[in-house]
């Protein structure tokens, strides 16, 4: 891969992960970090009612839920940040062959070609359908 392409992937990655970790302190913030009273600003004795706890309990487990898969995310970037680096961006990891350009631009730190991919996900589907019996 030439070398103004690889800047240009590394710009990509950058900016990505900064929108990801800007995300992950927005999570943190609001949701992650406080207890129900903290969060609902009510600092008396009383007890909530029980709809209403579950209710905050399940935003806070949404927003992990969603934090975790933005800290995969961000892992995997920072993983072709380093292959930049290394100089193996761009190749499959499966058959070692170059990973498509409009691939790339739709998802910029894949680590697999199409076809690898797909071999990829067949294999977990065929995985679950057989754990489910």
């Amino acid at each position: 891969m030439r070398k103004r392409d690889l800047e240009r992937f590394e710009k990509i990655l950058l900016a990505r992960r900064e929108e990801l970790m800007r995300d992950m302190g927005l999570f943190k913030d609001m949701n992650l970090d406080t207890t129900t009273k903290e969060a609902t600003g009510d600092h008396s004795s009383h007890s909530f009612h029980m709809a209403d706890q579950g209710t905050d309990a399940m935003e806070r487990e949404k927003a992990f839920l969603l934090a975790s898969k933005t800290g995969r995310l961000v892992y995997h970037i920072n993983d072709a940040l380093r292959r930049i680096g290394n100089g193996t961006f761009g190749k499959c990891l499966g058959c070692g062959k170059q990973i498509s350009t409009a691939r790339l631009l739709a998802v910029p730190h894949a680590r697999f070609c199409i076809s690898c991919k797909e071999r990829e996900e067949e294999a977990k589907a065929t995985t679950t359908t057989r754990r489910k019996k």
